[in-house]
């Protein structure tokens, strides 16, 4: 890499890759190109390391480990009297500070750096194609222009709202959610997805009284329904107010450090010490300079399943921007596909699994997983049976309830869960999966492989899962199935 890495104010640098983002997405696409021999520039304007290792995935699972580590020791007898307690928490409020590393990134910079990959800090945008430009804090700017490609790893930001008062009421998003110094003393949460339902589970347990304002009919609207059922189950028993079918209207913090108070559809009105709108994502493209390509600033970017942006040959735009799945892991496997893809191109190499080695030839975007980190834990792949029908399948929904498992009723006293599998009856093959229960994120995988190998459920029942284990549900839907 001569020439990378010496820049004066207004120069230009070449690469074969200019990576715009390094979030865990861009840190892949980065490093998947400059194994395979490729030059790289990747440009950032925050923290390296992306909004998952600050502000989403890190923090909030650092919050809500305790809480649900308490919530199964609370269902063992011979342990539930000796954790009724508080939680201690500024205990994990500090463990929080430091899984994110107290928003610091010297260390994944350090790793960056380490696979020869050339940072540059600062706002980057497309001024025409296959070039970037650079516009460092102190205002200065530098030009990276691209051999090869340039891939858009920018990630999504938070959707709030434009509703009367909001801006004066500073509301929080899940970056304030999840990197808050101590706990509010009450909390009105917009929102009944992902983020709405983690944050309820993790500020309730650390002491907030929490009410959920859900527009909807229910919890988690994209998974089976009895998920959001069990976990608004939950919740409720561990005293947060869930009320649904309600929209906010207004919002009003008179007193900059005064609580707020929020007006419904209904006539109704709460008031809150802060809220949280969990109320979706929009893609970070609006500033990127689309328009220099033909592209519409503010839009989601399509791609192929190389993650190239449609109707280019240079442009690829890899993990949320492309908005095929919303998770980090996805993201970061869409990365490795793309750098690789990248790399192939370069090379001339033919874009198959052999050129590719381990990875898969394109990014599939059918078997996706997502755990929910709730008490109980929501877990999921592939398609929901509504889903499934929707699209045209000829399936059948296999239940069985966890509880009934003998691992389960050891993992926990009183265990509350429930297990779906949906099964394409002309193929017979499982198109999705759903657990819900304590413990449930740990069979994720089995049903992943199951789903994206498209593995017969002929052939399933010669996994056997150990027994006295809660996997052992596997067994109990195969004979569900057969009947």
């Amino acid at each position: 890499m001569t020439d990378a890495g010496k820049t004066s104010e207004h120069s230009s640098t070449t690469y074969d890759l200019v990576v715009i983002g390094a979030g865990p997405v861009g840190e892949n696409v980065a490093d998947r190109a400059r194994a395979a021999g490729l030059t790289v520039a990747v440009v950032e304007s925050e923290l390296i390391g992306g909004e998952c290792s600050y502000w989403a995935c890190m923090p909030s699972k650092a919050l809500l480990r305790p809480v649900l580590a308490r919530a199964d020791a609370r269902r063992v007898p011979g342990l539930s009297a000796a954790v009724r307690g508080p939680l201690d928490v500024p205990a994990v409020l500090a463990t929080r500070d430091g899984m994110t590393s107290h928003w610091k990134d010297d260390g994944q910079l350090a790793w960056l750096e380490g696979v020869g990959a050339d940072v540059h800090r600062g706002t980057g945008r497309l001024t025409g194609p296959r070039e970037v430009t650079v516009t460092a804090p102190d205002g200065t700017e530098h030009r990276l222009t691209a051999r090869h490609a340039v891939a858009v790893c920018t990630g999504t930001r938070a959707v709030v709202p434009a509703l009367p008062g909001v801006d004066e009421a500073r509301p929080w998003t899940s970056r304030e959610a999840t990197s808050a110094a101590a706990a509010p003393g009450r909390l009105a949460i917009v929102g009944g997805g992902v983020v709405g339902v983690e944050m309820a589970t993790a500020w309730q347990a650390l002491g907030s009284e929490v009410t959920l304002l859900i527009r909807g009919e229910g919890l988690l609207p994209k998974m089976e329904p009895f998920a959001g059922e069990l976990v608004a189950e939950a919740l409720t028993e561990a005293g947060a107010v869930i009320r649904t079918g309600v929209s906010v209207t207004a919002v009003h913090r008179p007193a900059p450090d005064g609580p707020v108070t929020v007006e419904l559809d209904d006539g109704g009105r709460i008031e809150a010490d802060e809220i949280l709108f969990a109320t979706g994502r929009k893609p970070r493209t609006d500033d990127l300079g689309l328009e220099t390509v033909g592209l519409q600033p503010g839009s989601w970017l399509p791609v192929d399943d190389s993650c190239r942006v449609e109707g280019t040959d240079w442009l690829y735009a890899v993990g949320d921007v492309n908005h095929r799945a919303l998770l980090t892991h996805q993201g970061k496997y869409q990365a490795r596909v793309a750098g690789a893809a990248i790399a192939a191109r370069v090379q001339g190499t033919p874009l198959d699994t052999a050129a590719w080695g381990a990875h898969a030839a394109t990014a599939d975007h059918a078997a996706v997983p997502q755990v929910v980190f709730t008490d109980p834990e929501a877990a999921s792949v592939g398609l929901t049976l509504a889903e499934a029908e929707r699209a045209g399948h000829r399936v059948r929904a296999v239940d069985h309830d966890l509880a009934a498992v003998a691992g389960s009723s050891l993992y926990a006293e009183g265990y509350r869960g429930r297990a779906r599998m949906v099964v394409d009856l002309d193929r017979e093959i499982l198109l999705g999966v759903t657990f819900v229960g304590p413990g449930t994120g740990e069979l994720l995988h089995s049903a992943t492989i199951a789903v994206a190998g498209e593995v017969p459920i002929a052939r399933l029942w010669h996994a056997v899962p150990a027994y006295p284990t809660i996997s052992e549900v596997w067994l109990r839907l195969l004979e569900t199935y057969r009947g």
